[in-house]
């Protein structure tokens, strides 16, 4: 799977390497002027992966680059799903990312059509991920499809890493116009990261009918997190605000 990482990262970086040769053909081939390096636009933006912003060249109706940064602490409800378990993320997030936007109807006349992109890049990805869950006693619950009755209140709690590695990306977006300057944008996709590692503890007690142990039945769950492919998946959804130049 590493292997399948690094070709992935390999392609998505030449696609990105290929478009700014041509954008240095278009420049060299014209009177070379210090506005030709100016980003194109200027934008802010948040969603799962954090907040933060990009700078953006277009190379031409049908191609652009994008360089951006993601980051900040991001936390989500119930966001989280294992065999049942419900688990709140806590997100510190530091990503910076490089991305060729490749626009299909680029010169069309529709702007519907003339806004849509796929976009293919990579990113370096620095994440912490803590994740909880706590069940009141008295409550029943369920931990890798085991069924627990609280005898105490019970807290689940652990860490999910994404740390110091290189994710090729493929996403949709929409960056739709509005007036000279203003725009807005959406995006979709998703990194390829290869699982994270993992780490999930309990607090307080529980019996299950069968004489299974809450901490058997975690360290479980927590293998299942580890392992299943899912999670070699990170998704990204945002939304932002382009200015252009």
């Amino acid at each position: 799977m590493k292997k399948l990482r690094l070709l992935l990262v390999a392609s998505t970086l030449a696609t990105v390497a290929g478009t700014a040769m041509a954008d240095e053909q278009v420049v060299t081939g014209a009177n070379s002027t210090a506005s030709q390096y100016i980003p194109t636009s200027i934008r802010v933006e948040g969603g799962t992966t954090g907040y933060g912003g990009a700078l953006s060249w277009a190379v031409n109706p049908y191609v652009g680059v994008t360089l951006g940064y993601n980051g900040g602490d991001v936390s989500w409800s119930d966001s989280l799903k294992v065999n049942g378990s419900k688990y709140d993320l806590d997100m510190n997030n530091n990503n910076v990312y490089l991305n060729a936007e490749m626009r299909p109807w680029g010169a069309s006349n529709n702007a519907f059509a003339k806004s849509f992109y796929v976009a293919a890049g990579a990113a370096y990805l620095d994440n912490d991920y803590d994740i909880t869950r706590n069940v009141s006693k008295g409550r029943n619950f369920s931990v890798n499809n085991t069924d627990f009755n609280a005898d105490s209140d019970v807290r689940l709690k652990g860490k999910l890493k994404y740390k110091n590695d290189i994710a090729p990306y493929l996403g949709l977006g929409l960056s739709p116009r509005f007036g000279e300057h203003f725009g807005m944008f959406g995006e979709v996709g998703a990194y390829y990261i290869g699982n994270p590692t993992v780490s999930l503890n309990s607090t307080g007690t529980a019996t299950n009918g069968n004489g299974q142990s809450l901490d058997t039945a975690v360290a479980r769950e927590e293998n299942n997190i580890r392992n299943q492919d899912k999670y070699k998946w990170l998704p990204s959804a945002k939304l932002g605000i382009n200015y252009y130049f």
